[in-house]
């Protein structure tokens, strides 16, 4: 499976680093692209989150246009914006594609590819709320960066990698992860 994941600037690169992790260490995954926004770099380097280096990787450049994940000629099973700032999810939900991290997404979406939106803001005004439904209806998945408390996390790494699970379980990649009930057997 070729995963493009897109960092933008909004606050949580910790879930973009967690899910690198977790796609490089994936005998699932096969190329994982990795797009950053403008700013997506100095919000996490502000944050301390360096992300992983990997020969699976392949950056490119938000404004290039020319990048295999515009295409929908290439192979590129889906799509993961994380963290995804509510601008993101409004310029596609409008149809504005004017970066590579716009394209591939719209283009996630005219190929029926998996599309994931990890936003990460609060709270969400009506406008953010209506942008979210459009990119759903769409046929985009929107998973708020809301971690879960079941497995009683003790660190905020395991608190975020509980989101960063939901995500790689809707891309359909097996890993070992909390599943509620299981600790009950």
């Amino acid at each position: 499976m070729n995963i493009v994941v897109a960092v933008t600037a909004a606050s949580g690169a910790i879930y973009a680093r967690l899910l690198v992790e977790s796609l490089v260490a994936s005998d699932r995954t096969g190329r994982i692209a990795i797009v950053y926004s403008e700013n997506a770099r100095a919000v996490a380097e502000h944050e301390g989150v360096a992300m992983p280096t990997d020969a699976k990787i392949v950056e490119y450049s938000n404004s290039d246009l020319f990048a295999s994940p515009a295409s929908g000629s290439a192979a590129w099973d889906a799509m993961v914006v994380v963290p995804s700032s509510v601008g993101t999810v409004g310029r596609l939900a409008a149809g504005v594609s004017q970066t590579l991290i716009e394209r591939a997404a719209d283009v996630m979406l005219k190929e029926r590819r998996r599309l994931i939106f990890v936003v990460r803001e609060t709270p969400l005004s009506l406008i953010h709320l209506r942008n979210m439904v459009a990119v759903t209806e769409a046929g985009a998945i929107v998973i708020p960066a809301s971690p879960s408390f079941y497995s009683k996390p003790s660190t905020v790494e395991e608190l975020c990698r509980t989101v960063v699970e939901r995500v790689v379980a809707l891309l359909g990649i097996e890993q070992t992860h909390y599943e509620w009930g299981k600790d009950k057997e």
